[in-house]
């Protein structure tokens, strides 16, 4: 019997190459809500947390939540129209995907962007119906908050430890802790191979293409150790 048997995905960064939409459109929601624009450095190490919590985590010492809403609007207006230059899936992510639903994996995408932002991105890449679960941060708490695992799971029914979450940030990897799955960190994404390693990931990948040949990789029973703990 394989290790796993549900496959749990991080979208920006993780299968989709957003995050450099969403840098773009964040730095030019601050400017335009006359607020300090954030460096790029900044706004990657808020990627994957929910709009309204990373807002408020670039500005930790604003108190008007007036302003912190006037950017939240603002990102969305300039995410729809960073639509207009396509985002592209990270090599091999469909065929991968392919691959794992024929071979039976459940699979599931856990975000934190909202419905509808889900929604037009599988939407233009026709995967709609790719997935057996899907949870976005404004319909639920968000990360690295576990109650996102936690209902993907309820409705598949499945376990944690036979669950793997991958994710290029440190709020997916520390999700996936809180709800007692392991973790494979993605060096592509967001945050760097530093900050995901602190995270204790099972492991950590540099192209998407390499997860397929380590999820067959024979692993002794009881080689469920984090990364950090060797």
């Amino acid at each position: 019997m394989r290790e796993f048997d549900t496959l749990i995905f991080d979208w920006d960064g993780t299968l989709s190459d957003s995050v450099g939409h969403i840098v773009s459109a964040m730095r030019a929601a601050a400017q335009d809500a006359d607020m300090p624009v954030p460096t790029s450095t900044a706004v990657r190490g808020i990627i994957g947390l929910g709009l309204p919590e990373a807002v408020a985590a670039l500005y930790p010492h604003e108190s008007d939540a007036r302003r912190l809403a006037v950017v939240v609007d603002s990102y969305r207006q300039q995410y729809r129209a960073q639509e207009a230059q396509p985002v592209l899936l990270f090599p091999g992510v469909r065929e991968a995907l392919d691959a794992w639903r024929a071979e039976g994996y459940r699979l599931a995408v856990a975000t934190g962007k909202g419905r509808g932002g889900l929604e037009r991105m599988l939407r233009s890449h026709d995967l709609l119906d790719y997935f057996d679960a899907t949870r976005c941060a404004d319909e639920t708490a968000s990360k690295p908050h576990p109650r996102m695992l936690r209902e993907i799971l309820q409705q598949l029914d499945g376990a944690p430890s036979r669950a793997l979450m991958v994710g290029d940030s440190s709020f997916d990897l520390d999700m996936a802790t809180q709800a007692g799955m392991g973790s494979i960190g993605v060096t592509y994404g967001a945050q760097s191979r530093e900050q995901l390693l602190r995270c204790k990931p099972l492991h950590l990948i540099d192209e998407f293409v390499e997860l397929a040949g380590w999820l067959k990789a024979p692993r002794p029973s009881n080689q469920k150790m984090a990364m950090g703990e060797a």
